[in-house]
């Protein structure tokens, strides 16, 4: 099926045991949270409260934080779909009738990427004259959170010069009942065409959609080349195109099926305090200054529903929707790189931490150059740490790949740090974030696990009391004969450098100490609590380190530092007296 709205989706979900209804009063600040996180841990369904506190609007929340409600959105196996894409643009280079004929499912599918006209839409039977954002159901997801935020806004914007769409997911901050922040970053299209108006002092006009069926939702959140539309992207995926209607204030288009539409602008050389907000690195990113949204329209269903979502510590519902998109759009990769053979970004680590890709090696170093392409790539840019492996290793299984750096990692050849990149602006490891959402400078690790089989495959013996080499060293795991994962309390630095010096542990390849407030046991919480904490520049160290001319040389044992600094914002915890509540309403909730 090809739903073109929400409601419809729903609706479907409902009738096939994928969506639960909750009828008892809820509060929009942190009760809606708590429910919805226990729900993904649980593998519940999607979840409608049909009574929210302070709104008149139900809200539809954890609606994809399934593989199963995914595969309904799209109508087929996310990897399925970018597998017959790339098999469709490979077979027909050079075109042919025959290469089309045998392709003519895959071509009436790219035939929707046109979007749809319209003049009948839904998301218009009402025009508030006197429009006001408090109505909303809007979320507050976590107690550090500095106010109100809508988490699935669909922002429509243009490009100054050519006039090219972007749709981006950026969340927005309610200041009042007519103006709210706007998280545009500048390393996403938005925040280019934000960039080119300001240059030419004029407000930028913006359309934000809330609601609109799932498949331009992943279309949204997808990492597709500046300038790619993402409303077209979304005709593909849902396999029908998808219905625009003309913006009742604005000189652009709106989607005629979503719930509601915000129209405005974002006014030029305008900043205020946006945040913090408790973001899908587990974190709170700190509060900065950022464009303001100034809304001079609602137009809205006659009876919408307000969509929302929660990020966090992993897993929460961006999991199953970074997945699907990296799925779909990884195969494409390999009309740049044939040497690649699979890649896959872990969620546990906020997907841009860590990138695991294999490479069939053809000649010398060339997984490096596949490494150094990818990383000037698009959103891939942003990647912190990519390891390469050979092609017989599952990237997706980190047991695996850590296999593959036993086996073929050697530290004085094998590791690549890059110092003062581009980094994500949410990444709180490499210094403060750049004001209006520039980006700031932060370390890149690639490390190439590929093909010399180096090391044997025997066990590497571990002292009996880690603490007589580091005092203050607590709990420890060790992955693979390969990773030593340290809980260390206090001055875990001071801890890591003599772990890192000690001969006893000379055949470890890499230490990590992390805090202990991280559970070794939780492999999604060990990632996290590993690549959240820590900037390749700054926290790794070697047994043995040089400079040989202008080239660093390292020798010995990889350590890094990933504990949480004092200079981190906060992990996110939810607030105990909602944790109790919820707790004791639980069985009301699903009665």
């Amino acid at each position: 099926m090809a739903f073109t709205d929400l409601q419809s989706f729903l609706q479907h979900l409902e009738t096939n045991g994928e969506l639960r209804r909750i009828s008892v009063p809820v509060d929009p600040e942190l009760e809606i949270t708590e429910i919805a996180t226990r729900s993904v841990l649980e593998g519940g369904p999607a979840l409608l409260f049909e009574r929210v506190e302070g709104s008149p609007y139900p809200v539809a929340i954890n609606v994809l934080a399934s593989r199963r409600r995914i595969e309904m959105a799209l109508g087929a196996d996310p990897e399925e779909l970018g597998e017959r894409l790339l098999h469709f643009v490979q077979d027909l280079n050079p075109p042919t009738f025959k290469a089309i004929w045998r392709n003519r499912s895959m071509a009436r599918r790219i035939m929707n990427f046109r979007p749809g006209k319209t003049r009948k839409a839904p998301v218009q039977e009402v025009v508030e004259t006197n429009p006001d954002l408090g109505t909303l159901p809007i979320l507050k997801c976590w107690p550090g959170d500095g106010g109100r935020f809508l988490t699935l806004p669909l922002v429509h914007t243009h490009d100054q010069v050519t006039g090219a769409r972007n749709v981006g997911m950026y969340r927005m901050q309610m200041y009042d009942a007519r103006t709210a922040g706007m998280h545009i970053q500048i390393q996403r299209g938005g925040g280019v065409h934000h960039w080119q108006a300001e240059r030419r002092d004029r407000p930028l006009p913006v359309a934000v959609a809330l609601g609109g069926d799932p498949a331009l939702w992943i279309a949204t959140v997808a990492a597709l080349p500046e300038g790619f539309d993402e409303v077209a992207f979304a005709g593909f995926l849902r396999n029908a195109r998808t219905p625009m209607a003309r913006a009742t204030t604005l000189d652009m288009a709106i989607p005629a099926q979503a719930e509601f539409i915000l129209e405005g602008v974002v006014p030029p050389h305008t900043r205020r305090m946006e945040g913090p907000f408790g973001d899908h690195f587990g974190h709170y990113s700190e509060a900065a200054e950022f464009p303001v949204f100034e809304l001079k329209t609602i137009t809205r269903r006659r009876n919408p529903v307000y969509p929302a979502t929660v990020v966090g510590k992993p897993p929460q519902e961006d999991k199953f929707i970074g997945d699907a998109t990296q799925e779909v759009l990884k195969p494409l990769a390999r009309l740049l790189h044939p040497e690649l053979t699979d890649m896959w970004a872990f969620f546990e680590a906020g997907f841009h931490n860590l990138l695991a890709v294999s490479v069939e090696t053809r000649y010398e170093r060339e997984p490096l150059k596949t490494a150094f392409g990818l990383l000037g790539t698009g959103q891939l840019a942003l990647t912190k740490v990519l390891i390469l492996v050979d092609p017989d290793v599952n990237v997706r299984n980190f047991t695996q790949v850590v296999r593959a750096i036993r086996r073929n990692f050697d530290v004085s050849s094998d590791v690549q740090v890059i110092a003062r990149a581009p980094v994500d602006t949410l990444d709180f490891t490499g210094g403060a974030t750049g004001q209006g959402g520039a980006s700031h400078g932060g370390g890149k690790l690639i490390i190439d696990a590929t093909g010399r089989a180096s090391s044997p495959d025997t066990a590497v013996p571990l002292p009996g009391d880690l603490s007589a080499i580091a005092p203050g060293v607590g709990r420890s795991r060790f992955l693979e004969q390969t990773l030593l994962v340290v809980q260390v309390e206090n001055e875990p630095r001071r801890a890591l450098e003599a772990l890192v010096a000690s001969p006893l542990l000379s055949r470890v390849k890499v230490i990590a100490v992390v805090s202990p407030d991280i559970n070794l046991n939780d492999d999604t919480e060990l990632l996290w609590g590993i690549f959240t904490r820590f900037d390749p520049a700054q926290d790794i160290v070697f047994t043995g380190a040089e400079l040989r001319g202008p080239v660093p040389a390292y020798s010995g044992v990889m350590g890094i530092d990933a504990s949480l600094k004092s200079a981190y914002p906060r992990p996110l915890e939810m607030d105990p007296d909602v944790v109790r509540m919820v707790d004791r309403r639980w069985g009301e909730y699903f009665s």
